[in-house]
C-alpha cells in the first residue's frame, strides 16, 4: 500500500511543452482501480457524523448522497436536523482535507 501512494510525481502537457516534475505529496492515481476504494476507506468516518443525525448516507466512489424521509407535518424538524447534519459533515470536511464543491451539490 504504501507503494501505491508515496514516491510519485506529475508532469503537465500542454501545447506541446512540459512542465517540470513535481512530487505528488497526497492523493491516488486517477484511474487506479484502488482509488475509489481507499477514497472510501479514508471517508468511512461520513457514514458515522450523518448517522449521528438520523440520517442515511449513500456513497458511490466520489459522489455522496445524504437523505431522509419525514411526513409533511414534520418537514420543518427534518429541515432543521438536515441544517446541522450539513453543518457538521462540512466541519469533517475540512479536517480531513476535503471540501464540497457548490457546482455539484443539490438539496431536493
Amino acid at each position: 500500500m504504501t507503494s501505491f501512494v508515496t514516491g510519485r510525481t506529475q508532469q503537465v502537457a500542454y501545447d506541446g511543452q512540459l512542465s517540470s516534475v513535481q512530487p505528488l505529496r497526497f492523493g491516488v492515481p486517477q484511474g487506479s482501480v484502488l482509488g475509489p476504494l481507499l477514497f472510501v476507506m479514508y471517508t468511512a468516518e461520513l457514514h458515522q457524523v450523518v448517522s449521528s443525525h438520523g440520517l442515511t448516507l449513500h456513497q458511490y466512489a466520489d459522489d455522496c448522497q445524504i437523505y431522509l424521509t419525514t411526513l409533511v407535518e414534520d418537514a420543518p424538524a427534518a429541515v432543521e436536523r438536515f441544517s446541522r447534519c450539513l453543518a457538521n459533515v462540512g466541519e469533517w470536511m475540512g479536517s480531513s482535507r476535503l471540501r464540497l464543491n457548490p457546482t455539484k451539490t443539490q438539496v431536493m
